[in-house]
């Protein structure tokens, strides 16, 4: 292996190294000393499925223990069952207890939490307050079912009220600041006000929530000089979504960026608001002891993560030490490299032909997919999964997986095509010994109910091919109508050329490849090269004569030139496919060519007799069988080579639906053949295929099989966003991470494609951009093609809808009317998904996610009202840049800045 791969490897490891150092630079922060006021002290436990449980008097106990190396002092919330035996515990560590009663709608169950916490009021003597009911009155801002704000209001003063007259403790009740503010008849009837100040749900920014939490604080003290305050609740996760600040905070705190929960913003705050809470004497209760779990599926994420400890019991460094995000940082980028430098390497072992430019470029995609995949493992690892997320990860991780890969590929793909050094193709004929005898061809045309006049125009240009022994065999199979086979019949007996002949085949199973295999039994006994064109195109005359002398090598047994179309000028729908297509010839398949695995074509090949025998013909059971014999020949130990020299042109698909249906069956014949040839496909099953070109195949049936996982996606995220928006408690956005991946691939993707038409493919910025929407609108045929392709084995009949008598416009939503179907479901979850959870950062990409989603659904309606419309026709004639590609790819020079209307190759290009 070359050092310098070794030197850009280690370099770049150095790099993923330094990324996991800024990510997790140390924030040092002055600590807390001493005792806290009080915590609050859940002492609920849960299941693997974080099903809330009850504890055991034993786990309480060791629970306070704990507690109380930190405090003196605690919070409780509810009166009944297990909660209701805290107290008497606490007692016996000689803890001080701010006892609660919960209280909710259902009066029997308040009725219970009234008597036992009135009954722990005079029988524990550690109880020195009561807190009755916690945000009551917060839950009913909006009125329920079963009350609004004025009678839940009525109910708590009516239960404050009976305490008050039953114990001797302070009584008071616990809600946010603002509604203390607003409520002076409520808080007349308590002995002191419990305000809870957390500035995260507001969308504080953590440097200035210190002092938004002591200006709300300050107002509560202001409004009611003569009542003591207890600040409830106060602090900070340490995980969970980052919240954007609420719209109606004041100018100074809007933004920021918002409140982002983590380790070392809950340390900064708390530490922070505990130093000045000392320095004010301000009485506190800080939120909270232990993390819990089994708040995710009442709270949502976030809610699980105010713990100063971990659900294992494990002091987090929120009170001293130094604060750090990933605590065992070092190990994650450990991982990074031991993982990714292997990797690595072997990528650039593959590439040898690559510039240092290109493998620098290599490395950085392989340890940036390595470094993404370890820091979302890192991220989860600090998250409690509940049964539902982990189902949700089962069903996600494979796909992401599936994404990095195609990251690669596209990455990959990129770098060849930009920075490829030495060429390893055949751009020439090898030199031809004097021994070597001009092989006789057999050009074989089928067709079916096809055009005469187009018909005719084919054979015309195929009797003006400059080769010295050669034959056509016109194969109509199946057409039914007399008067469009009988025409073109009766031009070929009309030419008295011997080397044409017409065979009609009224009954033929086996569609294309059948006539195909029909054609060999003809074909003449001294023909060694069998040469396919579809019945649409126009040949050079110098097509055989350039081409065939490649197969003077033994080795070779295909020689492929690229589709090409003459019609691309007719209209906007034609140009915007004319250059989707020519990224593939242009790009694709010359990458492909380096490591002998092109797509064979089912038109402009040159195919050696003897190999396309010996493998057994054409395939009918396939739909792609051009594509399906090239790999067939591979197998063989073939050799092919390809030319990006254009010695043919055809006609496109007129329509939107036609253009798309052709993508559907080259989508459904690749999995067609992935099912056929699976076991040499995989890496440590086949023998017959280079691993390069097993590469080859399935990287570039990689990204349709992911459209097909898209569609999958598309379904998810519908049935998601209804979750958040519906149970909004239960279901929050994806990992933020996840999404900034998902969308960053999207835009690589895009890019990739823009930068590589950009270097290589002779077209204008907008054919470029027109090129990228006519591939994104044939992305949902391509994932229904894929899943069908999967589990089915015939192509399914397609129906176009007949609509020639409506509005171009309606012709064209009800061409597309299932891409627009989707498209609208989508950008609809986007915006409910903003008007319902706005203030959460996370949902807001998550609504950016589906907008993104809708992309290629949308392009799908565009294009086909593009075409509907026909917009572009018949207004000017061949577009300068699209004339100059053509003139390219004839070998014409360009006449001033676009080039000639001149037919034959250049002087310059025949002497090279």
């Amino acid at each position: 292996m070359r050092l310098s791969n070794w030197l850009i490897g280690l370099a770049v490891a150095v790099m993923v190294a330094a990324v996991w150092f800024v990510m997790n630079r140390p924030v040092e922060e002055n600590p807390f000393e001493g005792d806290l006021k009080s915590l609050s002290y859940a002492a609920w436990r849960q299941d693997p499925g974080l099903t809330r449980l009850d504890p055991t008097e034993d786990q309480i106990r060791a629970d306070l223990a704990v507690i109380a190396a930190q405090t003196r002092s605690i919070r409780t919330y509810e009166s009944s069952g297990i909660m209701g035996r805290i107290p008497a515990l606490a007692a016996e560590l000689g803890l001080t207890v701010t006892a609660g009663a919960w209280i909710d709608v259902d009066t029997t169950l308040n009725e219970q939490e009234i008597t036992n916490a009135i009954a722990i009021a005079h029988d524990v003597g550690s109880v020195n307050q009561l807190i009755i009911g916690n945000e009551f009155l917060h839950r009913h801002r909006e009125p329920t079912e079963t009350m609004d704000f004025d009678e839940a209001k009525s109910l708590l003063i009516g239960y404050l009220r009976r305490v008050r007259a039953a114990t001797d403790v302070p009584v008071s009740t616990a809600e946010p600041f603002d509604l203390w503010l607003e409520n002076p008849d409520l808080v007349a009837e308590v002995d002191f006000i419990t305000v809870h100040l957390l500035p995260f749900w507001n969308g504080i920014d953590v440097n200035q929530a210190v002092k938004w939490t002591m200006e709300r604080y300050r107002a509560v003290q202001q409004r009611y000089p003569d009542k003591r305050i207890l600040i409830g609740e106060v602090g900070w996760p340490s995980e969970g979504l980052t919240r954007n600040t609420l719209p109606e905070e004041p100018a100074e705190y809007q933004g920021t960026g918002g409140a982002e929960a983590s380790p070392v913003n809950q340390g900064i705050f708390v530490r922070r608001f505990l130093l000045e809470a000392k320095k004010e004497n301000i009485d506190y209760n800080v939120i909270e002891a232990f993390d819990q779990p089994w708040k995710i599926k009442t709270e949502g994420g976030v809610g699980a993560y105010w713990g100063l400890w971990n659900a294992d019991r494990q002091l987090k460094p929120a009170l001293e030490g130094t604060l750090i995000n990933f605590a065992d940082w070092q190990n994650f980028a450990i991982a990074s490299v031991v993982i990714g430098l292997p990797f690595v390497l072997f990528m650039l072992r593959s590439e040898l032909g690559m510039s240092r430019r290109g493998r620098f470029f290599i490395a950085l995609l392989g340890y940036g997919g390595v470094l993404t995949a370890v820091l979302i493992y890192a991220q989860y690892s600090q998250l409690y999964l509940s049964l539902y997320d982990l189902i949700a990860l089962a069903a996600v991780a494979p796909a992401f997986l599936l994404l990095l890969a195609i990251f690669l590929i596209e990455g990959l793909e990129m770098a060849v095509n930009l920075w490829l050094g030495q060429t390893q193709r055949r751009l020439v004929p090898p030199p031809l010994h004097a021994s070597w005898r001009v092989p006789k061809v057999s050009v074989h045309v089928p067709c079916y109910n096809e055009p005469p006049d187009m018909m005719i125009e084919t054979i015309q240009a195929l009797e003006k091919l400059d080769y010295p022994d050669y034959e056509v065999l016109i194969i109509d199979n199946n057409t039914k109508d007399d008067a469009v086979w009988q025409p073109v019949e009766a031009y070929i007996n009309s030419l008295n050329r011997p080397n044409f002949r017409f065979f009609h085949l009224p009954k033929w199973p086996g569609f294309k490849a059948g006539a195909l295999n029909y054609a060999l039994t003809v074909t003449h006994p001294q023909a060694e090269i069998i040469a396919t064109i579809d019945s649409d195109y126009v040949v050079r005359p110098r097509w055989l004569s350039d081409l065939v002398p490649h197969f003077a090598d033994p080795q070779v047994a295909l020689v492929q030139a690229p589709q090409d179309y003459r019609d691309g000028h007719e209209d906007l729908f034609k140009r915007l496919c004319f250059w989707e297509y020519a990224g593939f010839f242009h790009l694709g398949m010359k990458s492909r060519d380096e490591k002998n695995a092109i797509i064979q074509h089912g038109t402009m090949a040159l195919i050696r007799r003897q190999a396309l025998t010996d493998v057994g013909g054409w395939s009918e059971w396939c739909i792609t069988e051009d594509a399906e014999l090239g790999l067939k020949l591979f197998e063989s130990g073939h050799r092919a080579v390809y030319t990006e020299k254009s010695y043919g042109r055809g006609l496109m698909p007129d329509s939107f639906d036609a253009y798309r249906k052709q993508r559907y069956r080259w989508a459904y014949g690749a999995m067609q053949i992935l099912k056929k040839h699976w076991r040499e496909l995989l890496p440590f099953s086949g023998k017959r295929l280079e691993p390069s070109q097993r590469y080859q195949f399935l990287a570039g049936w990689l990204p349709w099989i992911a459209d097909g996982l898209q569609l999958s996606f598309v379904a998810l995220a519908i049935a998601w966003t209804l979750g958040m928006v519906f149970y909004p408690q239960l279901i929050a956005p994806p990992l933020a991470l996840y999404l900034f991946v998902t969308i960053g691939m999207f835009l690589f993707k895009v890019g990739k494609s823009f930068w590589l038409y950009a270097e290589k493919v002779p077209c204008s910025f907008l054919d470029n951009l027109g090129a990228s929407l006519a591939g994104l609108a044939l992305s949902y045929a391509v994932g229904k093609a894929v899943w069908r392709g999967v589990f089915t084995s015939n192509l399914p009949f397609h129906r176009t809808p007949k609509m020639e008598n409506a509005p171009a416009a309606l012709r064209g939503i009800v061409t597309a009317w299932e891409e627009t179907l989707v498209f609208l479901m989508l950008i609809g979850c986007g915006l409910l998904t903003l008007h319902e959870r706005w203030i959460e950062q996370d949902a807001r990409l998550w609504a950016i996610l589906c907008f993104v989603q809708a992309l290629p659904f949308g392009a799908a309606l565009v294009l086909s009202m593009i075409n509907a419309l026909r917009l572009g026709r018949g207004k000017r004639p061949k577009q300068p840049s699209l004339q100059a590609a053509i003139a390219l790819a004839d070998g014409r020079t360009p006449k001033g800045p676009e080039g000639p209307d001149g037919m034959g190759p250049t002087p310059e290009r025949e002497a090279a």
